[in-house]
This record gives C-alpha cells, structure tokens and sequence, in this order.
C-alpha cells in the first residue's frame, strides 16, 4: 500500500464532467489499495475572473482581501470533487488551507508555504478517507487567507506529500508529460520517460510550462517523486505513465541534451554609451530590484574610449516600469539613450549531460550561424545554455538545435 498525492489542474478539472473523471482517478488507486490525497485547482478561467472582479471592486486593492476573493476557485473545486467522490461511494472530505492548516508566510499574493500541520490529514488516510485539499491557498501567521501565486497549486501538491512522506506526487495536466521540446511546433519531439530534477527546474523557469517552478525546487529539496500525467489519456496502470521527475542517479543512461526550450516573455533593454566606472552596474540593477523587476540574461561591451554599452532582459510585463525606472535616472546612470526590445525570444538547451562533455555550446552556436539567426545575448549554467535571438527565428532555431543534438531520433 502506497500513500500518493494526486494534483489536478485547472482543464482537469474545468466541469462536472471531468471533475467526475478525475474523481475515477482517485477512485482506482483506492480501489488498490492506496491511500489517495488530493489536490485541486480552480475550475478553467474562474480564478481569472475572480481576479477580473477584485481589480473592477478596486483596482488598488488590498492584497489581503485580494487573497480572500481569489482562493475561493479551489475552495468549489474541493467541495464538488469531494461530492463526486461520495457519490462514487469513496469516503472523501474537502479541506481548505486554513483548515489543515496549511502555514504560510504572510506575503498576501505570492505567500511561501512554512510548514504544514499534517497530524489529521494522516488520521483521515489511516482511515481509508480520500482528502480533497484546495490548492494555492494557505493561511498567514495572523490568520489570514494567503496564495501561493499562479500556479501555486503544484506547490501545495509537492508541499503536502513532503509532509505526509508520500511515495509519489502525481501532478494531472492536459499534457502526457514533459517532451524534448513544444510537439506544437518540433514535430519529431518526444516524451521523456524520466527528467532529473535539475533539468526540470532549469526547463520549468526556462518557458516549459508543465510544472511551476517553486514545486520542482521544493520537490528536489525533499527527494519527492513527481510523475507528469494526462488527465485525458489512459487509464492508470497503463503502458504509458508519463514523465518522472527524479534524481539524477536514477537515471541509468543520461542524454547530453533532454530538451530545448523557448520563453517568448522576453524583452531587451540596451542602454548605450553607458560610463565605465565601478558601481554602474550596481546603480543600474538597484532601483530594478526594489521595485521587483527581475534581470535574466546580462551582456556588457565596453569600448576602447571608456563607454559601455550595457544590454540585459527582464519580462515582458516589467518592460515599460523597467524603461521608466531608468529613464528617471538617466541623469545618474549617465547613458546616452535607452533601447528597449520586445521582439525578442530566449533559446535554452538543457541537460546535465553537458557536465561531462565539451562543445556543446560551440554546437549550439554553429547550427544557428548556418540557418542565418544572429545571437543577441548569451547566458550560461552548469546544464543549460540560453541565446536571445529576433523572435521571427524562434521556430527555425527550435527545429534546428532539436535536430543538432539527435533529439529527432525516436
């Protein structure tokens, strides 16, 4: 018998219909035997209009009571999965964040999970009871609601079985698993049966939009299995189970490459003619961090009369708040003139088989030079290497680097 975390996402769970689907998912693994908790989603597009409804209440709203409104989705989720379940004759109860409670810091919007208060929900699973737990949300240290952010509710999913000490987390999603590259746009891409930890981070906050981030990093830091799965497709038990997330030694023959990704939230900002002194840099990326505008990819050329041009990415919804925090301090940065760039596309080969290989890079950067795409930035870590290109070669460089490191083979 096996104590698993089942995580269902919003199109999982988008009607009665496949909220009674996912609730057969549940049903099966009980019916082996397994002791089944869950984690739901808002329904498809309600926490959207929710967050529609608060900025039309208010549009300079409280984050508190931003909080309140937003996290009722996964509260009529968990409710309606749990009523499903019952009908299914499953013994099932919904639980809120409050009510476990789920401990959070008391960033209102973006809270981080503390700690977790599991002691009932293990009773309840002792007892044969499948726990329906509403994602996203948790509780502050003054008792108020929190949110974990979009996407929060993998976090919650990862989170509780680090605490339950679960055998697996089954993240359900509208995708098969994690594949070598978008199968929308590289045709021969194919799913991956296992992806180490690190490789999944690093495609997670490179544009892969299978699991959220901060679930990944928690999953690694606690040795928690995730396994990627359709909600759509097979029955449990099948021939084909997905994408696992693993370490790293679990993977018996490591690829050089396990995927290449793209991120279209992408933008450039070039200040030219920029004075090459000590604390530039730092009086640049200051006012950026204050005001939480995050800085990716970093480029600085420095000319023989002492300028600098100064070149860096931030998202693409940071644009126009980066460019006027700059602009502001013109005067102080001492730059000639500020060009900013939306239409630009970040490019990443990842995998931890590049520890132990040289050229991987020299490759990367020769099959885009052959189809004609200059790179405009380059960024590298142990086990990815990232390239800002014009967004219209976004698609050909994608095709072409899947091919360059054999991923088209089947």
């Amino acid at each position: 018998m096996a104590l698993l975390v089942q995580k269902f996402g919003g199109t999982s769970v988008a009607d009665l219909d496949r909220i009674a689907a996912a609730a057969e998912k549940a049903k099966q693994e009980v019916d082996r035997g397994h002791q089944v908790a869950m984690v739901v989603s808002a329904m498809a597009g309600v926490t959207d209009k929710l967050v529609e409804l608060t900025s039309g209440a208010n549009p300079l709203h409280d984050a508190r009571e931003y909080d309140v409104v937003v996290s009722t989705g996964e509260q009529v989720t968990a409710g309606l999965m749990a009523l499903k379940l019952q009908a299914l004759g499953v013994p099932a109860r919904s639980w809120l964040g409050w009510q476990i409670p789920i401990h959070t810091d008391d960033v209102h919007g973006r809270a981080r999970i503390t700690d977790i208060s599991s002691g009932e929900l293990r009773q309840r699973l002792a007892d044969n009871q499948v726990c329906v737990v509403a994602g996203f949300q948790g509780v502050g240290s003054d008792n108020r609601t929190t949110t974990l952010g979009r996407g929060g509710s993998d976090t919650t999913a990862v989170a509780l079985a680090a605490a339950l000490g679960a055998h697996r987390c089954d993240i359900y999603t509208d995708v098969d698993g994690v594949y070598t590259s978008d199968p929308r746009i590289v045709k021969p891409a194919r799913r991956l049966s296992r992806i180490t930890y690190e490789e999944m981070l690093e495609m997670a906050s490179l544009g892969a939009k299978v699991l959220q981030t901060r679930s990944v990093e928690m999953a690694m830091k606690h040795g928690v299995p995730l396994q990627v799965l359709s909600t759509f497709g097979k029955a449990i038990g099948s021939d084909e189970p997905g994408t696992l997330v693993v370490d790293e030694e679990e993977i018996v023959e490591q690829e050089l490459v396990s995927g290449v990704t793209y991120s279209r939230d992408e933008a450039k900002i070039t200040l030219v003619d920029v004075a090459d002194r000590p604390g530039v840099a730092a009086a640049t990326f200051g006012p950026l961090a204050e005001a939480n505008v995050n800085v990716d990819m970093i480029v600085q050329n420095v000319s023989e009369d002492g300028s600098t041009d100064l070149t860096f990415t931030v998202s693409r919804a940071d644009l126009n708040r980066a460019v006027g925090i700059l602009t502001e301090r013109q005067s102080e940065l001492g730059f000639k003139r500020l060009v900013p760039d939306a239409s630009v596309v970040k490019i990443s080969v990842v995998g931890v088989g590049m520890r132990s290989h040289a050229g991987v890079a020299q490759r990367m950067f020769q099959a885009v030079a052959d189809k004609g795409i200059n790179i405009q930035v380059i960024s590298t870590s142990e086990i990815k290497i990232s390239i800002l290109i014009a967004e219209e070669f976004a698609e050909l460089a994608l095709r072409t680097l899947h091919t360059t490191y054999g991923l088209d083979k089947p």
